[in-house]
């Protein structure tokens, strides 16, 4: 093991994991050798932005009961010099347009952030910039409860605070073998300015 995974901290043991679900957190840089699962060190966001709440009347939805990783929204002010992404639906597919993860919710929910992850990248940014995501489940009564698990742990995993806004969604996806979807929309500094 080396020495950048003794230093993160430790979230969660994947045990109890799938080998797809296994391989994502690999690929993403979150899992050790070890099977712990360990945060990451991310780069402030580009554009500043405050939560929105009203504790009067609604509180986050981090603090239920059983969380739920997002915020209520979200404020950015968008200036000169800013851009937007919105990324397209995103699922768990692979350079070939292939589905991976046939029947592996949890697994396939983890290449789809994997995926996202990479087109932030390509444009120079990370989730943080992140300001709202749509989440598409193939089947919302069944599956939600381990969305909400992967995403709050990949969320903690990132240091993620405020939290994306966020809504859930079912929906027939564009392929029968795919169980979840995400798009996403997020603010940067344009590196032109």
């Amino acid at each position: 093991m080396g020495t950048t995974e003794r230093t993160r901290p430790v979230l969660a043991r994947a045990e109890g994991f799938s080998a797809g679900e296994r391989e994502e957190l690999r690929a993403l840089g979150l899992l050790t050798e070890s099977g712990d699962i360990v945060g990451r060190d991310l780069p402030p966001p580009q554009v500043p932005r405050t939560k929105i709440s009203a504790p009067d009347i609604l509180n986050e939805a981090y603090d239920y009961p059983l969380p739920s990783s997002f915020t209520r929204g979200l404020s950015v002010n968008i200036r000169a010099g800013q851009r937007i992404l919105w990324i397209s639906g995103t699922a768990s597919i692979d350079d070939q347009g292939r589905t991976i993860h046939v029947g592996d919710f949890r697994a396939q929910t983890w290449r789809t952030f994997r995926n996202i992850t990479r087109l932030l990248e390509a444009e120079g940014a990370t989730w943080r910039d992140i300001v709202r995501t749509t989440c598409y489940l193939r089947d919302i009564e069944r599956d939600y409860d381990e969305f909400n698990k992967v995403r709050t742990l990949f969320y903690r995993c990132l240091g993620l605070d405020p939290l994306p806004a966020s809504t859930g969604i079912q929906a027939r996806l564009c392929r029968s073998d795919l169980l979840i979807e995400i798009e996403a929309f997020a603010v940067l500094a344009d590196g032109e300015a």
